[in-house]
């Protein structure tokens, strides 16, 4: 059985109302945690930089406005399949993206095919590597600050 998805989709880096540039984003999603997807963002001079988060948030945020705390997702526009903005946020610092909408409910789809959403759960190891993943996602956490400080 394959364990994990993966795509690469461009977004917009909107550094101002002015000034944005396209940049590639890896998508992933893995069986073994499968609550959470990671996008690796892969800027002009830096580190790629990745993070992780609900994946029911980011289908969410493809429809209507959601999220608390770092990361927020909205559709920007009212009409079915709009693009969507991705605001992540660290501390003060705040970085705004924007995606076509098709290629990320493609990549969704894919997940769903591998993990059902709402059957997460019923996988039959997660809840014991649950610890486990937590650990990797906050030592991951902890990376990307050391990174950006």
């Amino acid at each position: 059985m394959r364990e994990s998805v993966q795509a690469e989709v461009m977004m917009s880096f909107l550094v101002s109302e002015e000034l944005s540039f396209r940049i590639p984003v890896e998508l992933r999603y893995d069986a073994h945690d499968p609550y959470a997807v990671r996008l690796t963002f892969h800027l002009p001079g830096d580190a790629p930089v990745t993070w992780a988060f609900g994946r029911e948030l980011l289908l969410d945020g493809i429809n209507k406005p959601c999220g608390d705390g770092d990361v927020h997702i909205a559709p920007t526009g009212p009409e079915d399949l709009s693009d969507v903005h991705i605001r992540l946020q660290v501390g003060g610092d705040r970085a705004l993206f924007r995606a076509g909408a098709a290629p990320l409910v493609a990549f969704l789809d894919r997940t769903d095919r591998l993990v059902p959403l709402g059957q997460e759960r019923n996988l039959g190891d997660f809840e014991e590597n649950l610890d486990q993943e937590l650990g990797k996602i906050l030592a991951e956490a902890r990376q990307n600050e050391q990174n950006a400080g």
